[in-house]
């Protein structure tokens, strides 16, 4: 004789014992004690028809491979791939991993001094990293490598972006900036300078000499480090 046993039903998080909600774990015993699950949970707010946020919130940290990293990568269109991912979901996580990367850079962005390839990779690193296109940035220094201010000049493809000079020296000239340190991303990994990269700094610098402002280098990040071309004598 068989006995058909319907399943026991799925409880909502607001059913769940005090003690185990995300939202209230967080206010009583700090978010630290969370896992990421429940973290994402919080700002998903609500699951969907057959799944709580937190299993809705697990499906996305299984597309990122469990690695908060990778999910820094993920775009709008794979997280609503997901059952449940509506387009303001989406949009909620990827503003948070972006408020993440930005708390991170801040951190780095106190030392306004750079006097060392390495002290420009650590500064644009956190802000380039995760990016899945070429990204190119330019700092503005004074005489004694005080930051000024950096900018984002142009983004784009997986393999090249493109660079008007132009506008990096109205930037300049609007910064009163005396030296220029430029750098992009190599989304493949590849801290190789490409012929392009090599060209396109010879030519800001040329263009660098007209206005008395002087180009220190051209670094290239990617997650595994990063290259500078003054140190590698390419400029």
């Amino acid at each position: 004789m068989f006995v058909n046993v319907k399943p026991a039903p799925r409880l909502a998080i607001h059913q769940w014992p005090e003690n185990e909600r995300p939202r209230e774990k967080l206010v009583n015993i700090g978010a630290a004690a969370l896992s990421d699950a429940e973290l994402l949970a919080i700002l998903l707010h609500t699951g969907h028809k057959k799944k709580s946020a937190i299993e809705l919130a697990t499906e996305i940290l299984r597309l990122a491979h469990n690695n908060l990293s990778e999910l820094g990568k993920v775009n709008v269109q794979q997280l609503q791939k997901l059952d449940g991912m509506g387009a303001a979901k989406a949009v909620t996580v990827l503003a948070a991993m972006e408020l993440a990367r930005r708390r991170q850079a801040g951190s780095i962005h106190k030392k306004t001094i750079i006097s060392s390839g390495a002290d420009a990779a650590l500064f644009f690193k956190p802000l380039l990293a995760d990016q899945c296109f070429e990204t190119f940035y330019v700092m503005f220094l004074n005489h004694a490598n005080k930051v000024l201010r950096y900018r984002c000049i142009s983004s784009g493809g997986i393999t090249s972006t493109v660079v008007d000079p132009r506008i990096i020296f109205r930037e300049a000239l609007d910064a009163n900036a005396t030296k220029l340190l430029l750098c992009h991303n190599h989304p493949s990994g590849s801290l190789r300078p490409s012929q392009a990269d090599i060209r396109i700094t010879h030519k800001i610098k040329e263009v660098g000499r007209l206005f008395d402002i002087d180009v220190l280098d051209h670094i290239i990040v990617s997650e595994t480090g990063y290259c500078s071309l003054a140190e590698e004598g390419m400029i």
